[in-house]
């Protein structure tokens, strides 16, 4: 019985919030009528737009009201209300979802206030019948369970009158996929360049200062050939070790760009040669990737960088002496996840190699996600899509 009537309590003060959002809505409609009447002027114009705002987040409230009592969010689908006075009013008039509101704020107005007056005589015939079928007979309870059949009902009318359209729902998805598109074309724009800067640095920096040196000193050993030639044979040696030099500082860019082993030995085998030579003990499963057919070439260099990435992390800066990499095939994704079992504490949002890590993968349309609790362990999880 005591658990019958928290319950019934529990309903009632969602039914009272309900009947708040009722009383509410008289001032609401109040409001709009008059910024409806008043559009004509300049100042009614301008109140339309906030009365709209208004019930807009009124809605909101009570969809998320009923998204929180059923488990299954309402979703909402508005037109921005940006720009000039007018062209907000235009933009409040013409969009659906307004009407939508101000009809459901009409509804709401009415069985709001309904059902919360309906769970007075409930609750005055309930704790007569239940209180001996339940609370004397030990019996289920039949009347206080039917306050929550009340809020039930008033979510089932809420989501009814404030759910969007099928063309609302699916042109408000296009919206937020090209927005979305949008995002990773820039951040993939922005890797590109980044990564150009990164290779023009690398060959300025380190090949071309080293050719220069070669250059130098050829020039030098011919100039003494004739002179001193154990002076040009020493100047000569020194050529050989720049061009060896040079010829590690191409291969190092060569890699960067897209890594030969890669090509040679394929996802599973580069990983376990980046795993070998982390400085950590690192555990690979591969979960039948190296079986089946490869994934398309970008889709491996982005899952090899990843990894690359996560793992000099964790080797600078987790204090971690073991790592983890799973690979996964999935029906049309690849999953990659590195786990360390450092210190954790790492900002998700910080630092220049997440950051290329975040784009890289966006750029083909992944998911990077990453929880590093302090104390351990940290674990960046990458899912990318990819045609087997």
């Amino acid at each position: 019985m005591r658990e019958t009537v928290w319950r019934a309590g529990r309903a009632s003060v969602e039914l009272l919030r309900g009947a708040g959002i009722a009383l509410a809505s008289y001032l609401f409609i109040g409001v709009a009528a008059f910024a409806a009447v008043a559009m004509v002027t300049v100042v009614g114009a301008g109140v339309l737009p906030e009365s709209v705002l208004l019930v807009r987040k009124t809605a909101g409230y009570k969809r998320r009201w009923v998204g929180a009592w059923t488990g299954e969010p309402v979703p909402e689908v508005y037109q921005p209300l940006n720009g000039e006075v007018f062209a907000r009013v235009r933009t409040a008039v013409g969009d659906p979802a307004t009407y939508r509101d101000l009809r459901w704020l009409g509804a709401h107005a009415v069985y709001g206030w309904l059902l919360a007056c309906c769970a007075m005589p409930v609750w005055v015939i309930g704790l007569l019948v239940d209180g001996v079928w339940c609370g004397l007979l030990r019996q289920r309870a039949v009347v206080l369970p039917l306050i929550e059949r009340l809020v039930d009902l008033d979510a089932a009318w809420s989501r009814a009158l404030l759910l969007p359209s099928t063309e609302a729902l699916r042109t408000a998805r296009l919206a937020e996929r090209v927005e979305e598109l949008s995002e990773t074309r820039a951040g993939a724009v922005a890797a590109h360049g980044a990564e150009l800067r990164r290779i023009e640095r690398d060959l300025h920096d380190g090949t071309q200062a080293r050719l220069v040196a070669l250059s130098m000193r050829v020039g030098l050993a011919r100039r003494a050939y004739d002179k001193d030639p154990d002076a040009a044979h020493k100047l000569l040696a020194d050529a050989q070790d720049q061009a060896e030099e040079a010829l590690t500082e191409l291969r190092h860019v060569v890699r960067g760009i897209h890594p030969p082993i890669l090509t040679d030995r394929g996802l599973v085998g580069a990983v376990r040669a980046l795993a070998a030579g982390s400085g950590l003990e690192v555990s690979v499963d591969d979960d039948g990737v190296e079986d089946g057919p490869r994934a398309p070439a970008a889709v491996e260099a982005a899952a090899y960088f990843v990894i690359a990435e996560a793992l000099t992390n964790a080797a600078k800066h987790s204090g971690a002496e073991r790592a983890s990499v799973e690979l996964a095939r999935r029906k049309d994704r690849l999953r990659v996840a590195v786990r360390d079992e450092g210190r954790g504490g790492a900002d998700p949002a910080g630092g220049s190699g997440l950051l290329g890590m975040r784009r890289r993968v966006a750029a083909l349309d992944g998911t990077v996600e990453m929880t590093s609790p302090a104390g351990g362990p940290t674990l960046i999880e990458v899912e990318l899509p990819c045609v087997w």
